[in-house]
């Protein structure tokens, strides 16, 4: 209910059935009334007292007041049929009245007053002359700064008919980028706020008239300058035709050169290769550096194929400041197919060491190798008598089975120590040739 709401005056028909004495009361429906309407007696005979009476045809006419069930109905008019047949049946039918209607649904249909300050701007007069005519505008966003950013396209839209700025995403195909196609929606955008604050937000849902000094308008959109929008630079670089010959009729602008964009070239990120960690060889931490699911190194096959089961093996002493380590001796061997080496120590009763399996097989890089640099041992760094570092031990080669003394011989070319000696030792014959021929 309304404060302005006293009573209420409702508007009912009754209908009064001469077949059978029944009657029907129905009310009109009224929108946005708030009351239930409708039907408001069923038809049946209406009990006129507590008598057993009911309603005749004679107890009705215009201009008196009927009780039904507690409700009080004031039969103010009648059709042409009813007051026909009250005066053929000798009945003097009233006058009719006039039908009364409620205050408040007529004071809801009174149209609302609005008081409007007149303005010197006449806002109709600019949308009925730049109705549907838009300035669109080809503008940069350099969001490089930040970390992920990139230089994004847009489009702003400058809607003639109100004042009202849109700016548009441009998406490209496979562009990773959700399909949004509005960064900015259709609105007016502050230019200069009046004595704004430094915790004032530069983006609000509403701002009014009181908080902005100036808003922006076509002017303030130039091709070749940069416009802030919401805390955003948007650098424009060109526009349609439509845009031109406008800004050439109504502000005698003619130069329109569009500006080239050029995409800052991506800034080089060295690549910075981690220490070795300790696990694997060298080639498989390097591996985990290129990418994120590691293939493993590859392999010389025709390496594998030509040196098949081809097997150098020395014996080793290890190189120890504890005596009981010196006595230890261990057998070296070098796979050639892959230039992996493994160690094994023989057992010896009541030494007190338990032999076996000293180093499994695994490729063995020379001191001072890095992933990005490694170098491993390969047979010309076997030698009798030469040292190797085997994770922090090192071993001394102290003699060789006679296979690996036959592979010297057949490849001398790859052992430089062996190569030298064999020098010498061609020199030393020729010399004692010399000396036989003098004699």
């Amino acid at each position: 209910l309304s404060a302005e709401e006293h009573y209420r005056i409702r508007q009912v028909c009754i209908y009064y059935y001469l077949e059978d004495d029944s009657m029907y009361v129905i009310e009109p429906v009224v929108q946005n009334s708030g009351i239930p309407q409708g039907k408001h007696i069923r038809r049946h005979r209406v009990p006129k007292n507590d008598r057993g009476e009911h309603y005749h045809w004679k107890d009705l006419n215009r201009g008196i007041n009927i009780t039904m069930y507690g409700r009080t109905y004031r039969i103010v008019d009648c059709d042409r049929f009813t007051q026909e047949f009250l005066e053929s049946q000798g009945i003097e039918v009233n006058p009719p009245e006039k039908m009364a209607f409620d205050p408040y649904t007529e004071l809801r249909q009174m149209p609302v007053r609005k008081y409007i300050t007149p303005s010197d701007f006449d806002q109709l007069k600019q949308f009925l002359t730049y109705d549907k005519q838009v300035l669109r505008f080809y503008a940069m966003w350099d969001d490089t700064n930040s970390i992920f950013g990139e230089n994004r396209p847009y489009v702003i839209h400058y809607y003639l008919a109100d004042d009202t700025v849109e700016v548009r995403e441009v998406h490209k195909q496979n562009d990773g980028r959700d399909p949004f196609p509005v960064l900015i929606r259709r609105q007016r955008i502050p230019k200069t706020f009046v004595d704004k604050q430094k915790t004032f937000p530069t983006c609000v849902m509403e701002i009014s008239d009181q908080e902005v000094l100036e808003w922006y308008t076509a002017k303030d959109f130039a091709v070749g300058k940069s416009t802030n929008l919401l805390g955003r630079d948007f650098f424009i670089y060109d526009c349609d035709e439509f845009t031109r010959n406008f800004y050439r009729d109504k502000f005698g602008i003619t130069d329109f050169q569009p500006v080239e964009i050029k995409k800052k070239p991506p800034e080089e990120v060295q690549q910075i290769i981690p220490p070795y960690n300790g696990f694997g060889i060298l080639e498989d931490t390097l591996q985990n550096c290129f990418s994120l699911f590691p293939k493993p190194p590859r392999k010389d096959v025709i390496k594998m194929l030509e040196n098949d089961n081809k097997v150098l093996r020395y014996q080793v002493a290890l190189e120890s400041p504890n005596p009981e380590d010196r006595k230890r001796r261990f057998i070296l061997s070098y796979f050639l197919s892959n230039d992996m080496i493994s160690i094994y120590e023989p057992p010896v009763r009541n030494s007190g060491i338990i032999g076996g399996k000293y180093l499994r097989k695994t490729r063995v890089a020379k001191p001072g190798s890095t992933t990005e640099n490694a170098k491993y041992y390969g047979p010309s760094d076997l030698t009798i008598g030469s040292t190797i570092e085997v994770f922090g031990h090192r071993f001394v080669i102290t003699d060789a089975d006679e296979y690996v003394l036959n592979y010297m011989e057949s490849n001398a070319g790859s052992f430089p120590a062996l190569k030298t000696e064999l020098h010498l030792q061609v020199q030393d014959e020729v010399t004692c040739c010399v000396f036989r021929n003098t004699a």
